[in-house]
């Protein structure tokens, strides 16, 4: 069954196609456009006229292409831009016209239970009893735990990410401690990583994230210009830019949870395949 997703994020939009069977996923074809959705938002409350547009002829083209690769199904969401735009509507109904099809917006439980998911099918190696999953995005952080083979049953999200908390400045440091101080999430054998922020770590430090990794991975990104970054570790100086305020996230979760976190090769979009093709199914 081949499904495609359109993923509208803070940072990035991105499509993903793929053949999807009852418990694993073939990807078929991959796209992105950084937009900068988030931090517009953030300076500004809401997406301008020109994001709008950039936003709309993304999708278009994402659209397009899913319906080239013959889809069966078609899923399109924002995550954070669709809940802390002051003008969320005008930029779900500009979505909704350029892709053909309706653009939801997700809610926070929503965003974290499919991230979980995403990571569980993509995890690669054999999980225990008790996973917890973290997807830093670019506006918000989620973290989700629960037990490989069912849905998370703990879920919880702050308005923080890698976009919003680089344009802030200050002490990003406290900032991340500050906002993620009241969640205590249950205790978990193993954890798992997905998001941008993750996949730019693992490829500074490898893909077992623990606190003398993010360490390193921290002195690597306060010493290194985003030129070095990009031809030693292959991350684009976009994603350079706002990587020390995601590795100052994924310390202060791993610090949460107390064990390390595994990077997975995918997350949200491959738990909205899953998702689709239940829905298709049932």
């Amino acid at each position: 069954m081949r499904i495609g997703v359109i993923d509208v994020g803070s940072n990035t939009t991105r499509l993903l196609v793929a053949d999807a069977a009852a418990d694993d996923l073939a990807p078929l074809e991959k796209a992105k456009v950084r937009l900068g959705l988030g931090e517009e938002i953030e300076r500004y409350g809401a997406v301008s006229a020109v994001h709008l547009a950039a936003a709309a002829k993304a999708v278009r083209g994402m659209a397009a292409a899913a319906r080239l690769a013959r889809v069966v199904s078609l899923d399109m969401f924002l995550t954070a831009p669709g809940r802390q735009a002051d003008n969320a509507e005008e930029l779900v109904a500009a979505l909704t016209r350029a892709a053909g099809v309706q653009a939801r917006v997700l809610t926070k439980e929503e965003e974290g239970t499919l991230a979980y998911r995403g990571a569980i099918l993509t995890a690669g190696v054999p999980l225990p009893s008790r996973i917890a999953v973290c997807d830093i995005g670019g506006a918000s952080t989620e973290i989700a735990v629960g037990s490989p083979g069912s849905e998370p049953h703990w879920i919880e999200s702050v308005d923080l990410g890698s976009v919003r908390l680089s344009t802030r400045g200050g002490d990003m440091r406290a900032e991340a401690r500050d906002a993620l101080a009241p969640i205590e999430p249950p205790a978990a054998e193993a954890a798992l990583a997905v998001g941008g922020s993750a996949r730019a770590a693992r490829r500074l430090v490898g893909s077992v994230l623990g606190e003398a990794e993010l360490a390193e991975a921290m002195r690597l990104v306060e010493t290194s210009s985003l030129r070095e970054i990009a031809a030693c570790f292959g991350v684009d100086q976009a994603r350079a830019e706002i990587l020390p305020a995601g590795v100052i996230l994924l310390a202060e979760v791993q610090r949460k949870l107390g064990v390390p976190l595994r990077v997975c090769t995918g997350g949200i979009r491959e738990g909205a395949v899953l998702a689709s093709r239940e829905a298709l199914a049932a």
